[in-house]
């Protein structure tokens, strides 16, 4: 007998369904999550190990997301179990910016208010373990977290990749999201679903990154009407990545990386719930007016014949 996979599988809500997606490392936290404890326990300089990683990928034709794995795990080797609990201790000490710590459920609370339903995305190249031991991971504001992770042995040991996560396949979540097909490998992502069944459609989507490494969620996020957001570290004021993108065309809106009430990325978001609340009114009226004129065109063609 073939073994058969159980998915989950969100259906279309009675209310409006936004959902932010969020990169993590320099969106969330102030830097790269492996800099914040990992690589000085075993070691390295950050600047080497990130050095040694990519030049081991630019040898080996190697993505570098699974360069830095494979250095990681490398690494660890004699210096400790590199396993679960170790990667999720790690988390736990990431710093995040000013706010993020009640910025998800404030926001939740927010839209509820006004009739929206906000779901929390982590769209990351990090790793899912270091994120999942974060405190706000643990206090569940999360939806789903789409990270690189590792396999693990029965002695929990990790052992390979289990997901690898890069700029390119990230996109590939966002469709997860709009039809509600949450889980990895369920194939119903790829099938067509009538517009009035999209769960979360990319208008009410939300991309908050910080670099380029962002870019192809945020392009797709704006080319059907969504909100794409670049954000910058308020303490060093370095814009030069925003400002870029700005050019480009990649984002709609920049600000600082201050998820604290009040701020301007909390206003931005604010407006956008906002929006939407009006945004699916008019909707509304669309979709009962083409169900109206396909019924009244139906009607027809049948007196005809």
């Amino acid at each position: 007998m073939l073994f058969e996979a159980q998915y989950t599988r969100k259906k279309k809500e009675d209310r409006p369904v936004v959902a932010i997606c969020y990169d993590f490392d320099k969106t969330l936290s102030p830097a790269d999550m492996q800099a914040q404890g990992y690589i000085q326990s075993v070691g390295y300089n950050v600047d080497d190990f990130w050095n040694a990683s990519n030049k081991l990928a630019a040898d080996n034709d190697m993505d570098t997301n699974l360069a830095y794995m494979y250095k990681m795990l490398d690494e660890a080797r004699g210096k400790f179990v590199f396993n679960r609990k170790a990667l999720e201790d790690y988390g736990s000490r990431v710093q995040l910016f000013k706010g993020v710590e009640d910025w998800f459920g404030r926001i939740k609370k927010y839209a509820d208010e006004k009739g929206v339903i906000v779901e929390h995305y982590i769209i990351s190249s990090g790793l899912k373990e270091m994120i999942e031991g974060t405190s706000v991971a643990k206090s569940g504001a999360f939806e789903r977290i789409y990270a690189s992770s590792f396999y693990y042995d029965d002695r929990g040991e990790a052992k390979w990749p289990a997901q690898v996560i890069n700029y390119t396949n990230k996109t590939q979540f966002l469709f997860r999201i709009e039809k509600g097909v949450l889980d990895n490998n369920d194939p119903v992502v790829n099938d067509y679903f009538p517009e009035e069944e999209i769960r979360v459609p990319f208008r009410n989507m939300v991309y908050i990154g910080d670099s380029d490494t962002d870019v192809p969620c945020m392009r797709l996020v704006n080319a059907y009407g969504g909100h794409s957001i670049g954000v910058y570290n308020a303490e060093t004021n370095d814009k030069d990545k925003v400002f870029k993108m700005m050019y480009e065309n990649r984002i709609k809106y920049f600000a600082p990386a201050d998820y604290t009430e009040n701020s301007e990325l909390d206003k931005l978001v604010k407006t956008i719930i906002d929006r939407t609340v009006a945004n699916e009114k008019l909707e509304n009226f669309h979709y009962r007016n083409k169900k109206e004129y396909m019924k009244n065109t139906v009607t027809e063609v049948k007196k005809e014949s």
